[in-house]
C-alpha cells in the first residue's frame, strides 16, 4: 500500500474525526434539552490482510454509540404533571397525526422517551414539549384498580365528580378494660357498666340471679321446724363466700355469720331477714342489695339490683338438715342473671347515656345524593369479667340529634363485642358489622359495613379509660368540581376536586428494553424499538417514576469540550499526514525528471 495506503488511512481518519465532531456538536447543542441522551463516538480500526510481519494499522471507521443507560441529573419542579424516571425505563408516548370531526387522530405506534415535561392540552391529554402524548392504562374510579392491558393515550375529564354513597366505614379502635365514664366511681361496684334497668323501656327485661326454695310459713317458729342449731349454710356470690351458722344466742365459729334462731323464738321470716342483713354485709359488692325472704309462701333468694353476678348455696355441717328444710338441694346454683339488650336510647336518657359511655369518634358519611351526615359514636360496656360475666361492649351512634322525650336519639349497631382475658375478641371475632339502615338526622345512608378487619377492635388496659381510635375513614364523598391534576411517585394520574377528593384516573406505563442502547433515535427525544433492541417490556407498577421532577440532559459540557480539543488536534494531525504523503508523492514524481 505504501504512500497511497497512508494517504487513504489519513482520509478515513479525517472522516472519523469529522463524525466525532458532529456528535460533540450535537451533544453541546442539546446540553439543555430535557431528557436528552448524548451520543458517544467509537472508533473501529480496519486492518488489511497481510503477513504478520507486514501488517499495518490500516484505516479507521467512526461509529455512534448511545448512552441511554446513563441517567441525567433529576431536578424538582413546581409543575405537578412533570415526571422523571429514576430507572432505565422509558415513558410510552404516541404522536398525533391530525384531527377528525374535532377528535384527535393518533398514529397507533408506540414510541419511547425520557422527556417528562407533560402538560394538559385543550383536549385533556398529557403532551410533552416535543408534541408526544403520554400513554397509560385507565383506572376504575370505584375500585381503584387498573382496567385494561393495552396502553392508550391518557385523556382526563374535567367533568363534575358525582357523589358516592358511603357503604363502608373502616373503623379500628382499642377499648379500655375499665372505661372511666363520668359515672365511674372506683368505690361503687359496676359503676363503669351501663344498667339497662335504668333506661326507659328496658326495666322489665333485666333480672338478677335467683333461687326459689320450698314452701315456708313466716309465722312458724324458727327452731326446730326449719333451722337447726349448730347447722351451717354457705353462699358464694361472685367469688365471695359467706357461711351462716345457726346458733342459740351464742357466737359463731371464726369467719362465720351467727344467726340466732332461738332467742325470742324468732319466726322464719325474721331469721331470713337476719340472713339477708348478714349477706349484704359480708357477701361483697354483688350482694349489696341481695334479697332473702318469703315470697308467695316460698323461699326467695336473689341478688336484688345486680344483674351480672351468680351465686351458689351449699349445705354445711351440723345435725340438722337446714338446706333441705328450705327446699333446696345440697348444692344449688342460681339462675343466670339477665339484662335487656338496649337497642335505642331515648332523648330523655341522653345525659344518663353519655355518663355511662365513652366517646368512640365521629365521621362524616354521604347519602347517594351527596348529602353529608355526621356519625357520632359511643361505646358502652354492658358486662365485665369482674362482675362474674364476660367483658362485653355495645356500639351506639347518634341517629337523631333533635329527638325529644321518648323518641330515640341514639341507636345500637346491633353487634355485641365480647372479649377474652387476653384483650382480643372471642372467637370467631368481629371482622365487620353491618348497619342495615343507617339514618342520621333524617338523611338516609342505607346499608353500611363497619369494617374492623382481624383484631381491629381490642380491649387492652388504658390508664385514661378512653377509646383510642386508630383507623376511622369511609369511602363516600359529596359531588365536586375538577380543580387540578398531578402525577404521583407511583405513576398514578390523580385528579383533585373541590370536595377534597383525589381520584386516581390512570396509571402511567413505562417500558424496559434488553438492549437499551440499540434503540433507534428519532426527532423530539423519542426512540423506537429496533431488531437489535428487542421488543418493549411494559411495566405497570409505576416503579421509578418521580412526580414533580424532570431529568436533565446527560451531556457534560466540560467533558465535551475536552473531547472537542482532542478531536480538533487529531483532525489537524490527520491533515499533516495528507500533506506529508503529498510531498512524498511529488518527490517520487520528480525522480523521472
Amino acid at each position: 500500500m505504501g504512500i497511497y495506503g497512508a494517504l487513504s488511512s489519513a482520509v478515513t481518519g479525517l472522516r472519523a474525526q469529522a463524525h466525532a465532531l458532529e456528535n460533540i456538536s450535537g451533544n453541546i447543542a442539546n446540553s439543555q434539552t430535557t431528557g436528552y441522551k448524548r451520543i458517544e463516538t467509537d472508533f473501529l480500526d480496519l486492518i488489511p490482510d497481510a503477513p504478520i510481519k507486514r501488517q499495518v494499522p490500516g484505516a479507521v471507521l467512526a461509529q455512534s454509540r448511545g448512552t441511554n443507560d446513563i441517567q441525567g441529573d433529576i431536578k424538582t419542579v413546581s409543575n405537578e404533571t412533570f415526571i422523571a424516571l429514576n430507572s432505565n425505563g422509558f415513558f410510552v408516548v404516541e404522536p398525533k397525526v391530525g384531527q377528525s370531526d374535532g377528535n384527535s387522530v393518533f398514529a397507533g405506534t408506540n414510541f419511547y422517551t425520557r422527556r417528562g415535561d407533560f402538560e394538559i392540552d385543550k383536549d385533556g391529554m398529557l403532551v410533552n414539549g416535543a408534541g408526544y402524548y403520554l400513554k397509560g392504562l385507565p383506572i376504575d374510579t370505584t375500585t381503584g384498580n387498573i382496567s385494561g392491558s393495552v396502553p392508550e393515550v391518557i385523556k382526563l375529564s374535567n367533568a363534575f365528580l358525582p357523589a358516592q354513597e358511603t357503604n363502608r366505614i373502616a373503623y379500628q379502635a382499642n377499648l379500655p378494660q375499665l372505661p372511666k365514664t363520668t359515672s365511674y366511681n372506683p368505690t361503687v361496684y359496676n359503676s363503669e357498666l351501663i344498667n339497662a334497668s335504668k333506661y326507659a323501656g328496658y326495666g322489665a327485661g333485666s333480672a338478677p340471679a335467683s333461687l326459689s326454695g320450698g314452701a315456708l310459713t313466716g309465722t312458724d317458729t324458727a327452731n326446730p321446724a326449719v333451722f337447726a342449731v349448730g347447722d351451717t349454710l354457705s353462699m358464694n356470690v361472685n367469688g365471695t363466700a359467706v357461711t351462716f351458722e345457726f346458733t342459740n344466742g351464742g357466737a359463731a365459729g371464726t369467719g362465720r355469720q351467727a344467726i340466732d334462731v332461738v332467742t325470742g323464738a324468732p319466726d322464719v321470716a325474721s331469721v331470713l331477714a337476719s340472713m339477708q342483713t348478714a349477706l349484704r354485709s359480708a357477701g361483697g359488692p354483688a350482694a349489696a342489695d341481695a334479697v332473702i325472704d318469703i315470697n308467695a309462701g316460698n323461699l326467695r333468694i336473689n341478688l336484688g339490683t345486680d344483674y351480672h353476678a351468680k351465686f351458689t348455696i351449699t349445705g354445711g355441717t351440723g345435725a340438722g338438715d337446714t338446706i333441705g328444710q328450705l327446699g333446696l338441694a345440697a348444692s344449688t346454683t342460681s339462675s343466670n342473671p339477665t339484662r335487656d339488650t338496649i337497642t335505642t336510647i331515648a332523648a330523655s336518657n341522653d345525659a344518663l347515656f353519655k355518663s355511662n359511655s365513652v366517646a368512640g369518634g365521629a365521621i362524616t358519611v354521604y347519602a347517594s345524593n351527596g348529602a353529608p351526615a355526621n356519625v357520632q359514636m359511643r361505646w358502652a360496656k354492658t358486662d365485665s369479667a369482674a362482675a362474674g360475666g364476660t367483658d362485653t361492649w355495645s356500639l351506639f351512634y347518634m341517629s337523631d340529634s333533635a329527638a325529644t322525650g321518648s323518641s330515640p336519639m341514639w341507636t345500637s349497631t346491633g353487634t355485641t363485642y365480647r372479649f377474652g382475658p387476653d384483650g382480643s375478641l372471642e372467637a370467631p371475632g368481629v371482622a365487620s358489622a353491618d348497619i342495615n339502615n343507617l339514618v342520621i338526622n333524617g338523611v338516609a345512608i342505607g346499608k353500611v359495613e363497619l369494617k374492623h378487619d382481624t383484631n381491629g377492635v381490642s380491649q387492652f388496659a388504658d390508664v385514661n379509660g378512653t377509646v383510642n381510635v386508630s383507623t376511622l375513614n369511609q369511602n363516600g364523598y359529596g359531588a365536586g368540581e375538577f380543580v387540578s391534576v398531578a402525577i404521583n411517585d407511583s405513576g398514578r394520574v390523580v385528579a383533585t376536586y373541590s370536595n377534597g377528593e383525589r381520584i386516581d384516573m390512570a396509571q402511567v406505563v413505562t417500558a424496559q428494553f434488553n438492549a437499551i442502547n440499540q434503540l433507534k433515535r428519532l426527532d423530539g427525544g423519542v426512540f423506537s424499538a429496533s431488531s437489535e433492541s428487542g421488543e418493549a417490556i411494559l411495566d405497570l407498577s409505576g416503579e421509578g417514576i418521580l412526580g414533580g421532577a424532570l431529568e436533565a440532559s446527560n451531556t457534560d459540557i466540560s467533558d465535551e469540550f475536552t473531547k472537542l480539543i482532542v478531536t480538533q488536534q487529531a483532525y489537524a494531525a490527520g491533515t499533516r499526514i495528507v500533506t506529508a504523503a503529498d510531498k512524498m508523492l511529488q518527490e517520487a514524481l520528480n525522480m523521472i525528471r
